[in-house]
Order: C-alpha cells, then structure tokens, then sequence
C-alpha cells in the first residue's frame, strides 16, 4: 500500500484526460523512480505555470502572458481572424502552421440542452473585434456537430451586415478514411460538400 500522499496524487493524475487510475500508478512510480530527473522539473514547470496562467482579453487563449503570444506576434496577419470553440481548438489548429492569422475563442458553444446561450460565450467580444475594422475575413472552425454548426450560423448571422467575408472550414471525408467506418453525418456533409472532379 502506498502512502497516503502518494495515493493523493495517484488519484490526482488519474483525473486528467488520458489517465485511468493503472496510468497514474505507472506514471507517479516513474516520477519517484526518477525523482531528480523527472519529479523535480515536473514540480518545477507546474509551479511556474501556476504562477502566471491567465486568459489573454483579446482572443481567450490561455497563456503565461496577456495578450497571448499569438496576439503579440507581429508577424501574424491581424486581417485574419479564425474563430473556434475552445482553447483546445485553438492548440491544434496552431500546431499545423496551416493558419496565418489570429484566432478568437468563444469559450464553449450554444446549446439549448445544457442551458448554453450565447451570451455565456464571448461572441459579443467577437463582434466587437470585427466591427472595430481590421479584419477582412473570419474563417469559422466550429466542431462538425449540431451544436457547432448552430453556434457557426448564429455568428455568420451576427456579422452579416460587416464588411467581413465569412469562411467555415469543409467537412467531409478525412484522408485516408474508410466510408464503412464513417458515421452518417460525415458521409451526409461529404456528400454535400461534393466538387467536380478536375
């Protein structure tokens, strides 16, 4: 049995997305197995992350400065701006280096079941970044649910009357994807989103 501490942050790290609980075990025996070279830095980066964590006011990225180091990167294109859900969004689109320019989070997206409307999320901060002139186009990355497309409709509705151009990012079949391990809606916005063929 271990102690009482270590239980406690077994049953901590067991909690994060990825972990079950025989995760955790083997990751806190790594970390007291290799204490100098592995627990202490660990200890270390948490602590000053904890420190200076804060959501940048401009775009709701999360960050160790405010604004972000998207926001202050002047090589990014301000008339750019993709709009996506969470931060976590936000994160993957970045990694590709696909996208130029400047991103807005919204924190979440409508939702009439969970009690989600829009002005919990920081859609009226969008407008306002839009309507402060800047931006010539606003590339919408919502989630391909029902819930991401509704919350990408009532946003292209909000800004219609801007002199933006509205982009949304396709869906259809990813590459590589078999048709028989696709799930209806996937096979349903392909279908749809058909092209000719060149």
């Amino acid at each position: 049995m271990a102690s009482p501490e270590i239980e406690t942050l077994t049953q901590a790290l067991a909690k994060l997305p990825g972990l079950g609980p025989r995760s955790a075990r083997r990751a806190v025996l790594h970390l007291l197995k290799k204490r100098e070279a592995a627990m202490a830095p660990l200890l270390r980066a948490l602590e000053a992350v904890n420190e200076k964590l804060t959501s940048c006011h401009v775009c709701g990225n999360v960050d160790t400065s405010d604004p972000c180091g998207i926001c202050n990167d002047p090589r990014r294109d301000a008339r750019m701006l993709c709009v996506v859900e969470e931060v976590a969004d936000l994160w993957a689109l970045d990694r590709s280096r696909l996208f130029p320019g400047r991103y807005h989070v919204l924190g979440g997206r409508l939702s009439a079941l969970e009690g989600v409307r829009p002005e919990d999320l920081s859609i009226d901060l969008l407008i306002g970044r839009v309507a402060a002139g800047g931006v010539d186009e606003v590339v919408l990355a919502m989630n391909a649910t029902l819930e991401g497309q509704t919350t990408a409709h009532y946003i292209a509705d909000r800004l219609e009357s801007l002199p933006v151009r509205l982009t949304q990012l396709a869906h259809g079949l990813p590459v590589g994807g078999e048709l028989d391990y696709l799930d209806e809606g996937t096979l349903a916005q392909a279908l749809r989103a058909r092209r000719p063929v060149a």
